[in-house]
Parts: structure tokens; sequence; C-alpha cells
């Protein structure tokens, strides 16, 4: 039996959607790609990329994962993502200009970017004064520090091996002195707002590495500046 021409018009009506659909939605992709390319983030970029082959695929998920991405919160974490990455580059072109990649590491983790200075950098051992050549490396992570209003939390931590004199008859006190050292010098010379700031010692109890080798042991003795995420 032939059509009616009312059945051929909603035929025509239903292609007519379904074409309009699948163009708003290819737009809304491209604008979402061209957002990110404002601002280049690969994690960003990765869910971008998702939601984009999703709208060529026609699959039903494709606004959810736009709405998900424009998203203000989501956004605000890229961002601070991007402030932390740009505040471990700026570090570690001064320690490598130093050439102090042998005793400095900074490490980009999930809830913060930590400087990791071990013991011969900063201290003599078994002593908590500040080397002069610490001081100036602290003075220019200062500079970049000021540049973000994130909190810093300063940490001191040695290896297992007992110490006992009059000024530190154990590990805790020694760590503690140390991480207490490098707060003053970053509050009181270099100018960062002591609200901002903290200093803790964990002795011998959160080592890097095993305590197993006497290079193990020379990086768990330590000074760790870790600048939380906001």
């Amino acid at each position: 039996m032939r059509k009616t021409d009312r059945d051929d018009d909603n035929e025509n009506l239903d292609r007519w959607l379904l074409t309009y659909a699948d163009l708003i939605t290819l737009l809304l992709a491209l604008f979402i790609v061209m957002y990110s390319i404002s601002r280049i983030d690969t994690k960003k970029f990765g869910k971008v990329s998702e939601a984009f082959n999703t709208a060529l695929s026609g699959t039903n998920g494709t606004l959810k994962n736009a709405e998900a991405i424009l998203q203000k919160d989501n956004l605000d974490k890229l961002v601070k993502i991007d402030k932390l990455l740009n505040i471990q580059t700026q570090i570690r072109g001064f320690v490598a200009s130093q050439g102090m990649e042998k005793d400095i590491d900074v490490i980009l983790e999930k809830n913060d970017l930590t400087v990791h200075v071990t013991e011969s950098a900063f201290f003599e051992s078994g002593k908590a004064d500040i080397k002069p050549k610490a001081k100036k490396f602290l003075r220019s992570l200062s500079s970049v520090l000021k540049q973000i209003p994130n909190e810093i939390r300063v940490e001191g931590h040695t290896d297992n091996i007992p110490i006992s004199t009059p000024q530190f008859p154990s590990n805790w006190e020694l760590s503690v002195m140390r991480a207490t050292k490098v707060v003053r010098f970053l509050t009181e010379r270099c100018g960062i707002k002591p609200k901002r700031i903290s200093a803790l010692g964990f002795g011998e109890y959160k080592p890097r590495f095993p305590n197993d080798t006497p290079d193990n042991r020379r990086r768990n003795r330590r000074v760790d500046i870790v600048i939380l995420r906001e």
C-alpha cells in the first residue's frame, strides 16, 4: 500500500530533526575543542578528545561529557594544576642552573608539589644551621612561592641511625629543628607570610626509601618543602 502524504511529511520531518541534532552536537564538540586549545592542558585535552569522539560516534553521552568538562569546579582544578606545573618547571630550572639535581627532587603529585632537599644540600651532618648556598636556593624558591597563595609545609626527615647529642637527644629534635630553621628563614628573611607556612619533624619514620644502603639513607636525610593544593 502506498504511503499517504502525511506519512511522507512525518518521515521528512524526522529526518530533518535528526540532521539538525547531529549538527548541534558537532558544533558543541567543536566549541569545546576551541575552548580547550585556548588553555593547553594534557588532562583536559584528553577529556575533550573523548567527548569529541563520542560526538562523532553519535552516542548519547556527548552532552553529559561536555557538561562535565565545562563545570566550574573541574575547570578550577585544571587551573590549579597549571599553576603547580608552572611552579615545578621554574624550580627545576633553578635547580639545574645551580647543578643541584643530585640533591634536590621536585615531584608533582595528586595533592601537592614537593621539593625534596637532601641533608647535604642544606646542612652539615648532625647540625641544623643552613648552609650559605642553601640560603641562596631558599631566596630563589621564595620568589616563586610568592606567585601563589598556596599553603606550605616544611618537613624534617632523618635516616634510621640514632643521634644523641646535648642539642639533639634524638632524630625527632634534629628533624624538627631543621624544619623550623627553614621556616624561620623563609618568613624572616624571604617575606613568606607566617600564616601560610608550618614546620613538622618526622624523624626517621617517613623514609622515601628503605634504609638498607648508604645512598638510600643519604636520600632519606632531607627537608621536604611541600606546596599544598589550594
